[in-house]
């Protein structure tokens, strides 16, 4: 609310406002500086950063000022690991099938298949997919899963031995069934950050994924991805969103 129309902050609201705004600091914060933002007497705004050092929820760093505590961030942390990851990664596909009025998936690795985890179809204009919550589909023809694949297996000689004697079951003409195809594929995707579908699984369906890092910054845990029409929204398209997709996972 605007500070002019703004009731006064009293008791446990005080508290939490002093709370929200010390998350704004990170270098820290003075005393003066808290009782300025958060418009409160100085005694009060003092014993408000009392409390919250308490239960180390604030605390203060070499120069004095606070900053956020450790048992805060340790809640916090926790809290959000704990969360299953298509909680997490909820918002995020909702935000991409409302920006590009296609669908958002979330798939993990599980052997030689992909396991959607979630997904969110726009308002208007879904298409049927083979695609479904709990549902696989192959890794090879997918662009969630030449994306992991391309960090599960690190290079050629990796993928050979993957494959082995096996045979790639094409779901579509387009469908990259050999070895030397796949790797080709798959170091394309270790270079770009990001790993597409060209009509691969689905005739007449494109698709675009990246990577999501939830517990490691090396390995993914999974891959968003964007579905789409070839005829609405062509792979080309998609890829020039590739900035802004990534973007809009990391920012989450």
């Amino acid at each position: 609310m605007p500070t002019e129309i703004a009731p006064p902050l009293v008791g446990t609201d005080r508290v939490l406002a002093v709370l929200t705004e010390l998350a704004r600091h990170a270098g820290g914060v003075t005393l003066e500086e808290m009782t300025r933002a958060v418009a409160s007497p100085k005694p009060t705004v003092h014993r408000a950063l009392a409390a919250l050092c308490r239960f180390g929820f604030a605390g203060r760093d070499g120069r004095g000022r606070y900053v956020l505590g450790d048992e805060f961030l340790r809640l916090a942390f926790a809290h959000h690991e704990a969360r299953p990851d298509h909680l997490r990664i909820a918002p995020v596909l909702s935000e991409l099938a409302v920006r590009y009025g296609e669908t958002a998936h979330y798939a993990v690795l599980d052997g030689d298949t992909v396991v959607y985890r979630a997904k969110v179809d726009p308002a208007v204009g879904a298409l049927r997919l083979t695609s479904t919550v709990g549902g696989r589909n192959p890794v090879h023809s997918t662009a969630v899963g030449k994306l992991l694949l391309a960090y599960a297996l690190s290079d050629d000689d990796a993928v050979a031995d993957w494959i082995g004697g096996r045979t790639l079951a094409p779901r579509t003409p387009q469908t990259l069934t050999t070895a030397p195809a796949l790797a080709a594929a798959l170091r394309r995707v270790r270079i770009d950050g990001y790993a597409v579908d060209d009509q691969e699984n689905e005739p007449g369906i494109v698709c675009l994924a990246v990577p999501v890092f939830m517990a490691s910054p090396t390995r993914p845990s999974g891959a968003v991805s964007v579905s789409a029409p070839a005829s609405r929204t062509p792979l080309t398209t998609l890829i020039a969103q590739v900035p802004a997709i990534r973007a809009t996972v990391e920012a989450r």
